[in-house]
Parts: C-alpha cells; structure tokens; sequence
C-alpha cells in the first residue's frame, strides 16, 4: 500500500490556525489533500492533526482516500520534527510498501508531480526522493578568508544558459518505502535521487508575504 501523508498541527505563531485558512476560497491544506487524492499511485490519504477543528474541515472534503490521525500533541509542538509524527504513526506497522510525505505548506504541488517523482522511483535503483526546483543563482558561503563560491568559479562566470545551477529542496513532497524510514527514522535514506518541479512551487507559505504570492499564482494556473 502507497500512503500519502500529511501533517498538519493547530499551532503556528506566523498564521495561526494557516492550515485551515482560506488560500483561493479553500482551506490550505485542500490543495495538497487534494493532489494526494487525485494521485494515481496513492492508495490512502493520511492527514495527521492534534486540533479538532482541523480535523472537522479536512473530513468535510469528502475525499475517499482520506483517513484522519489523530497525531499525540507531544508530537505538535514548535520544536516537535515531521518524523516523530510519521513514526508515531508508522509504530507497530508491518513495513511494507511506500510513504509519500507531503507538506501542506506546498499548495502548488500537484497530482501529476506525486504520480511522477513516484514513477521515477520506481524505475531508478535509487530508495527514495525528493521533490525540488532547480536554482540558477550563484551560491557563496561564509570561509576563513571572507566568502567563498560553492557551486561556480567566479574567476570564470558562466552564462546562465550554460550553467547547470543546483537543486534545492521545496519541501514539497519526499518519497521512501515504510520500511526505510522505520528503520532510518528518517524521510530519506539509501541511494537518494532529486525530481524536478517548476520554479513557482519553490514557494512555501510560511509567512503572510509568502501567502499573497502563492495565492496569486494559484489564481493564474
């Protein structure tokens, strides 16, 4: 069985309550929800929540896939990692088949990106995956003398159009097999590969800035 998981806690000192705030008319945890339910290679939908509330508007979506948690408020808190809920509520499972975490803070992932990096997966040698979008910026870090480039030579700039750039995580979505992650305790592990997804779902709302934007480009797509 492929399980798709989200999780999603009452508390947020940025927006409180924001996984249940409107984005585009519906509650922001919809979007990703939605894309889980629609995804082709998910099996179950699993939304974990400590707040009633939350779990009251998730069921109203009438998906069929869905199936609520109720996640131990301990694994709620602000300092609280995704992979204490995910392994409180993978704990006594029998470790088959695949765990498809996902970020309701992503809005703008999509069905057909969950089908995808799953396809992937499936067809690589590698153990799990993660989604991200490709960054075409040049990248320096703090050294002993001063700042120094880590992805370019600036003694030797390339173009942009010939400059592979670097992926970075969106946070989006991560795929691993229930039996990795029990063991690992982590959402990736093994021989780990990248998918690549638009530039616009690098977006994350976790500030009010970052819901005005995400909220416009849901409109446009």
């Amino acid at each position: 069985m492929n399980i798709a998981f989200i999780p999603v806690r009452g508390g947020s000192k940025s927006i409180p309550l924001k996984n249940i705030k409107l984005l585009n008319g519906k509650p922001l945890v919809y979007w990703t929800a939605k894309a889980a339910q629609e995804a082709k290679c998910v099996d179950k939908l699993v939304i974990a929540t400590d707040k009633e509330e939350i779990k009251q508007t998730v069921l109203s979506f009438g998906f069929s896939k869905l199936e609520v948690y109720d996640r131990n408020p301990e694994n709620a808190q602000d300092a609280s990692s995704t992979e204490s809920v995910m392994l409180e509520y993978l704990e006594g499972r029998d470790g088959s088949g695949n765990f498809i975490l996902i970020q309701a803070t992503s809005p703008l992932l999509k069905s057909e990106h969950i089908d995808g990096m799953f396809d992937t997966l499936k067809n690589s040698d590698a153990d799990s995956v993660f989604s991200g979008v490709r960054e075409k910026q040049f990248h320096w870090i703090e050294g002993k003398n001063g700042v120094e480039p880590i992805n370019y030579d600036y003694r030797n700039r390339p173009r942009r159009q010939e400059f592979q750039g670097i992926i970075a995580e969106n946070g989006a979505c991560y795929i691993n097999s229930v039996e990795n992650i029990m063991r690992d305790k982590c959402r990736l592990s093994g021989k780990i590969i990248a998918y690549e997804l638009p530039p616009e779902t690098a977006y994350e709302i976790d500030e009010e800035s970052d819901w005005i934007i995400v909220e416009n480009l849901l409109k446009k797509l």
